[in-house]
């Protein structure tokens, strides 16, 4: 079982920014995120393999969000500049052992969320 712990939600004035953490219990190999706005389906943001050599970034988020990771710590971050409305939505961090299944979003172990609220 990995246990996984997110912190850095928030509330912020759209063009603002915010900074996800999420540290997991045990080394993994493939580490991202994905959201899920009110009354929508969970939807993949970003995933990064364990060297930080391959990175997928979902179309609506890419050139705003950035992913980094610390192994030394486990740790992944999502780094959120020009946030807009629309990225309003429960953030989930989420590990797996192949970066493949973790872009089918076949998910291995999720963490519990942290709300990102972006007002206009």
């Amino acid at each position: 079982q990995v246990h996984q712990v997110e912190s850095g939600g928030g509330l912020v004035q759209a063009g603002g920014s915010l900074r996800l953490s999420c540290a997991a219990s045990i080394p993994v190999y493939a580490m991202g995120w994905f959201r899920q706005a009110p009354g929508k389906e969970r939807d993949f943001v970003v995933a990064i393999d364990y060297e930080g050599e391959k990175i997928y970034y979902a179309d609506s988020v890419k050139g705003r969000f950035t992913i980094s990771r610390n192994n030394a710590y486990n740790a992944v971050y999502l780094q959120m500049d020009a946030l807009k409305p629309e990225d309003t939505a429960d953030y989930y961090c989420a590990t797996s052992g192949l970066l493949d299944r973790m872009l089918e979003g076949d998910i291995a172990y999720w963490g519990q969320g942290t709300q990102v609220a972006v007002y206009s």
